[in-house]
């Protein structure tokens, strides 16, 4: 079976003349699975220098959460363009001030709050991380094995998905403790609720041998973890995360950089448990691939920021605000709706797929922000090879995905995928892992 969309061998004579130019002069340390070189996109669709048309189910990372070039998010930035590129945040500009103004209606907190503007999720998690030492006066903070935060160096301290991406960096910002994030398909805890247990650690284990609760600014958590594996938290454990940390005074500090704007069906992961952060990160989807975050945080912790206390040069570009309130306008008005529908009908799908095939260990997610995990052997170990075979299968048959977690298949398609682009999609997938199956067996 070919895909007809498909129209040279991969890479192609124009991608590998570009690849070749690339090695001379680009750093290799970005992290890329597959030769795809990007021309133009529409939507759901991808097209590579040669012509070749692919089903984009990675969307620069869940960054395109519109889909490639929306008319409307390109035609706010052409707007935005007409009349300034750039003012500092030294200065003030309708569409910052508009953007500020819409978060605190969407009231992730519950309450009045207030937003600082940065161009990337790693800078959100710097800002939050600042935030919380400068109000709590404390100066330690609590991470979870598998959690991504960010690159730059104090959000490198929690990130802990690979070791490679701390190898070599030694010392990042000192004062942070992991802990496992919970678990319930691979449980550390023999026979326990897996998110009481790790609840149980921090409290009876770790606040009583050598992590001072009273000396702890905050505690960052993905509601749902990204690159550890696409994981759910068990029911009840961000709850009791909560109570915890109101028991301690300590900051509840949500990375929604990947799971927010929509993706999960809601504007906000943690909406599906009902707990609320005090301070919240937000960038990738915001922009619909326009570079611009957000650290939001509770009106009464983040005024107490001094003049000069925090600040960057590009933070509330008008550009990215521009493209940013065209996409919440997209994401309220209808896609993070269609995120929960299609995302429902792509799960159902999926779970079909696992009866079929037992190296589907697990299929979880929530809205159009799901893993399907593989698995070898009695013992279900993560199949690493296979996965890694597969994303890259997939990209052969016109299907692009990345991978997370040890053997994770993840799918991030943009939020108003239909549901014939997903049998679609679902096409080349299960053609895909036929093909890599076949050649394992051999």
């Amino acid at each position: 079976m070919q895909n007809p969309h498909i129209k040279t061998t991969l890479p192609g004579p124009k991608a590998q003349a570009m690849l070749a130019r690339d090695a001379a002069v680009v750093s290799p340390s970005y992290p890329r699975d597959y030769p795809f070189v990007m021309s133009h996109g529409r939507g759901v669709e991808v097209w590579d220098v040669d012509g070749n048309r692919f089903l984009d189910f990675a969307a620069g990372i869940a960054v395109c959460s519109t889909g490639h070039s929306h008319p409307q998010v390109v035609q706010a930035v052409k707007e935005a363009a007409d009349q300034f590129l750039h003012i500092s945040s030294d200065y003030w500009h309708e569409g910052q001030i508009r953007l500020a103004e819409r978060m605190n209606e969407l009231s992730p907190m519950g309450g009045p709050v207030m937003s600082f503007f940065t161009q990337s999720g790693t800078e959100s998690v710097e800002g939050a991380l600042k935030l919380a030492r400068y109000v709590s006066g404390r100066s330690r903070f609590i991470g979870f094995l598998g959690g991504f935060h960010g690159r730059t160096m104090g959000s490198l301290a929690f990130t802990s998905s690979k070791y490679t991406q701390q190898s070599g960096f030694f010392p990042t910002m000192p004062g942070v403790t992991h802990v496992p994030y919970p678990n319930n398909y691979r449980p550390l805890f023999a026979g326990a609720d897996q998110g009481r247990a790790v609840l149980s650690y921090i409290e009876d284990v770790l606040f009583k041998s050598n992590v001072p609760a009273s000396e702890v600014a905050g505690i960052l958590i993905e509601p749902i973890q990204g690159e550890g594996g696409y994981l759910l938290p068990p029911d009840g454990f961000l709850q009791g995360l909560r109570a915890l940390c109101d028991r301690h005074g300590i900051l509840l500090i949500f990375d929604e950089v990947q799971s927010g704007i929509g993706r999960t069906g809601k504007l906000f992961a943690c909406e599906h448990w009902g707990v609320a952060p005090d301070i919240m990160t937000l960038a990738k989807g915001l922009g619909s691939g326009l570079p611009i975050g957000m650290v939001v945080a509770r009106q009464s912790i983040m005024s107490q920021w001094t003049r000069g206390a925090h600040g960057n040069t590009y933070g509330g570009n008008p550009l990215c605000c521009a493209a940013a309130l065209a996409t919440l306008d997209l994401v309220t008005g209808g896609y993070q709706s269609n995120a929960a529908t299609v995302g429902a009908y792509f799960l159902e799908k999926l779970r079909d797929l696992q009866t079929r095939y037992p190296v589907i260990g697990e299929v979880r997610g929530k809205g159009l922000m799901i893993g399907m995990e593989l698995v070898e052997g009695l013992d279900h170990a993560p199949a690493a090879a296979l996965c890694d075979a597969l994303i890259t299968r997939a990209y052969e048959n016109g299907l692009i995905l990345l991978s997370c977690g040890k053997s994770t298949v993840r799918f991030m398609p943009p939020l108003m995928v239909s549901e014939a682009q997903i049998d679609e999609a679902l096409v080349w997938l299960e053609f895909s892992l036929q093909q890599v199956l076949s050649r394992q067996a051999r």
